[in-house]
C-alpha cells in the first residue's frame, strides 16, 4: 500500500427544531453531537492491479465491497453511500485515486441522528483529501466550499441511495461548531451559530423502538405532497405562503403546508428563546412541534407517543420526535433527580480531517 492516507470524522445530529423544512426553503435549529462516522483511507501503490480500483470495508458490519474508480455500478446499502460518493466527486472534476476505505462509527443506523449524512460527508472528505495530496503537483479544480460539498452529499442520497432529502443533515454535519445550533436558512443556505446555554437544563436523546429508512419512510410521499401544495398555491416553496392561502387546499395538503408555516415560525421563536435563555419557553416549543408532526404531518406511531408519554411523566419540559421519521426522542427540562440517565455527548465540531502524506 502507498503512503499516502488521511483520516476523516463526520459527526451526527440532533435537530432541536424545524422539521421537514429544508426541502420547503424552511428554516432549522440543528447542532452537531459528539458521535459520528470516521472513515480511513490509504492510496494504492501507483501502477500496482489496484490502484483503480475503491476497496471499501465496512467495519462495524465486517462486510467489504470492490468496484473500478472510473465506473461506480449502482447497488444498495452502505455500498451504494461509498458508489456514489466516488462517481459524484468524480463527476465533480474533482481529483480521485484508488484507495482502501475503512468505515466505522458509534451511531445506530435509522435512530434518527443522521448516520447516514455522517457517513456521505466522511467518505467524501476523505477521498477528497486523499486525492488532493496524491495529486500535489497537479492543476485541479479547487475543493468545494462546505455548502458546495453539502450539495455533493445530498446528491449521494438523492441520486444514488434514493432517499429525497434536503440539506439540512448535510450542512449540519459540515457546519456543527462546539457549544451552538445552528440557525439554517434554507432559501439563502446561510448558516447561523446560535449559543445553546442549557445551564442546569438538559437536552437527553431516548431510543423510541422505531426505526427509518429514508427512501422508505414515507419521507418522500410528504415531500411530493408539498410540491403539490406548492404547485395549487402558485408559489416556488412553501416558504412563499401565505396562512391565509392554506384554506384553499385540499386536505391532507392543507395540514402539511399548516406544519411547515408553523415550524418556520417555531424555529425563529426557538432562536428567540436561547438568545435570551428562556429555556421555559424553548421546551413549550418543543411541545408544540411535537404536536404538530402528529397531527399536520402525521408521521408519529404508538412508539413515539408511548415514549413521549414516559418522558413527560418522568418531568420532561418539552419533548418530540427530533428524527424526521421516527428515531429517537429529545427533551430539554431543569436539572433535577428526574433527569433521564441516557444522552447524548455535548454538541461536537463540525466535520474534520487529519492526514499524512509522503511521496
Amino acid at each position: 500500500m502507498s503512503a499516502e492516507r488521511t483520516c476523516a470524522f463526520a459527526p451526527g445530529r440532533v435537530n432541536l427544531i424545524g422539521e421537514h423544512t429544508d426541502y420547503n426553503q424552511g428554516l432549522a435549529l440543528p447542532f452537531a453531537i459528539a458521535n459520528g462516522v470516521t472513515v480511513r483511507a490509504q492510496a494504492h501503490d501507483r501502477g500496482s492491479p489496484e490502484a483503480g480500483r475503491i476497496q471499501a470495508l465496512a467495519l462495524d458490519l465486517g462486510e467489504h465491497d470492490e468496484f473500478a474508480l472510473a465506473d461506480p455500478p449502482r447497488t444498495e446499502g452502505w455500498r451504494a453511500f461509498v458508489r456514489g460518493a466516488v462517481a459524484e466527486l468524480g463527476r465533480a472534476g474533482l481529483p480521485l485515486v484508488g484507495a482502501r476505505l475503512e468505515i466505522e462509527g458509534d451511531l445506530p443506523p435509522g435512530a434518527g441522528l443522521s448516520s447516514s449524512a455522517a457517513l456521505e460527508v466522511a467518505l467524501c472528505l476523505a477521498l477528497l483529501e486523499l486525492g488532493r495530496s496524491c495529486a500535489a503537483s497537479e492543476a485541479g479544480p479547487p475543493p468545494p466550499d462546505r455548502t458546495a460539498l453539502a450539495q455533493l452529499c445530498a446528491r449521494v442520497e438523492n441520486d444514488w441511495v434514493g432517499a429525497r432529502t434536503g440539506l439540512l443533515d448535510q450542512l449540519a454535519c459540515l457546519y456543527g461548531t462546539g457549544g451552538h445550533a445552528l440557525r439554517i436558512d434554507f432559501r439563502t443556505l446561510s448558516v447561523d451559530p446560535v449559543p445553546l446555554r442549557l445551564g442546569g437544563w438538559h437536552l437527553a436523546v431516548l431510543d423510541s423502538g422505531e426505526r427509518h429508512v429514508h427512501a422508505s419512510s414515507g419521507y418522500n410521499e410528504r415531500r411530493e405532497q408539498c410540491a403539490r401544495a406548492c404547485e395549487l398555491l402558485g408559489v416556488g416553496s412553501l416558504r412563499e405562503a401565505a396562512a391565509e392561502d392554506l384554506p384553499r387546499l385540499p386536505e391532507p395538503l392543507r395540514r402539511r403546508a399548516s406544519h411547515v408555516l408553523g415550524e418556520n415560525q417555531r424555529v425563529e421563536e426557538a432562536v428567540a428563546a436561547l438568545q435570551a435563555d428562556d429555556l421555559p419557553a424553548l421546551g413549550a416549543l418543543l411541545d408544540a412541534s411535537h404536536a404538530s408532526l402528529r397531527d399536520s404531518y402525521e408521521i408519529s406511531t404508538p412508539a413515539v407517543e408511548a415514549a413521549v408519554e414516559r418522558l413527560r411523566g418522568a418531568g420532561a419540559s418539552g419533548a418530540r420526535a427530533p428524527s424526521r421519521d421516527r428515531g429517537r426522542l429529545a427533551f430539554a427540562r431543569p436539572n433535577s433527580s428526574a433527569v433521564v440517565s441516557i444522552g447524548i455527548g455535548p454538541p461536537s465540531d463540525s466535520a474534520s480531517i487529519s492526514g499524512a502524506a509522503t511521496m
